[in-house]
């Protein structure tokens, strides 16, 4: 059995353990709320507006365990993910339609929007990837939709099929009354009781708020107008990211991970155990103390030399 549902050699890894997936996570959540029938079944089936702030961690734990959870642990999560959506549903109020959570097409948008926002953000970071390497990671995404019940050949597996669909989808996305307050939520979220210690960092929040707005495509941030364009445009806005996942890269492994929740943390010490155990070395040593722990895949077993017949 694999030690993590995504290898740490994968593309997956890369870009999912990226300090900059903060403000990808929140411009999935954005670009998300444009689809105005999934934004309706948020706004009417969750928590979103009384606890902005548990829905994005409860997203970054779904990340953490189908990348670095065990295969039976994202499994699990993917159930329990399931078993919830079929039992809610919502009415559409500009047609009056009812709407199951989990309907096809809108697994679909929520899965696209959210994977091409963490590919597109930590690529814009800074995180080297190649072209080849996209086409990587949305094939290996393709196997996270079946934990929210789609099939790998439901969602787009490289990069021209995802601009393909989302330029299909592209009409129907516009900035509702309930997106555009999602939006103001997702700018300055509550601080979560069990964060109540950090509280006073809060106004750090909206750099990472703000940065999300700004990395959102032009059309989306044109269909909101919350805020102001940043000066210098789409550079400024690179450059500030870039600066922002430096600093995160700065922060020491223990304090950054005291901002997750406890079950997130456990599942990757756990994950790091595995993976010791099956034969992965931490490659940057006590370096691994002030930044994200980076794992070198064990070298592949020698071959047995090949036997020389004896003479007659």
């Amino acid at each position: 059995m694999r030690p993590t549902v995504a290898a740490p050699e994968s593309v997956t890894w890369a870009v999912h353990l990226d300090r900059a997936m903060w403000v990808a996570g929140v411009r999935a959540l954005m670009l998300q709320a444009l689809h105005p029938v999934a934004m309706q079944g948020v706004w009417q089936r969750s928590d979103f507006r009384s606890d902005p702030t548990g829905r994005l961690l409860r997203t970054a734990h779904f990340v953490a365990v189908t990348t670095y959870g065990s295969p039976e642990e994202a499994d699990r999560l993917g159930a329990h993910i399931r078993r919830v959506h079929r039992a809610l549903s919502f009415t559409d109020p500009a047609t009056g339609r009812r709407h199951r959570v989990d309907e096809h097409d809108l697994l679909v948008w929520v899965h696209c929007a959210e994977v091409t926002s963490y590919l597109e953000t930590a690529v814009r970071a800074g995180v080297p990837l190649t072209p080849a390497e996209y086409d990587r990671y949305f094939d290996e995404q393709s196997a996270t939709a079946a934990y929210v019940g789609l099939s790998r050949d439901d969602v787009p597996r490289s990069a021209a099929d995802m601009r393909r669909y989302l330029a299909a989808v592209r009409p129907v996305l516009r900035a509702t009354p309930e997106a555009r307050q999602a939006v103001r939520f997702l700018l300055w979220p509550a601080v979560p009781e069990h964060l109540s210690a950090l509280a006073p960092l809060r106004p750090l929040w909206f750099p990472v708020g703000a940065l999300s707005y700004a990395t959102l495509p032009a059309w989306a941030r044109r269909e909101y107008g919350v805020l102001p364009e940043v000066p210098g445009g789409e550079a400024a806005a690179t450059a500030a990211l870039r600066a922002l996942r430096a600093g995160l890269n700065r922060v020491p492994e223990r304090y950054y991970n005291l901002i997750f929740d406890e079950a997130t943390v456990r599942s990757a010490e756990e994950a790091r155990e595995r993976l010791l155990a099956a034969g992965y070395r931490v490659e940057n040593g006590f370096r691994a103390l002030r930044s994200r722990t980076r794992f070198r895949a064990p070298e592949p077993a020698a071959l047995p030399a090949p036997r020389v017949p004896a003479g007659p």
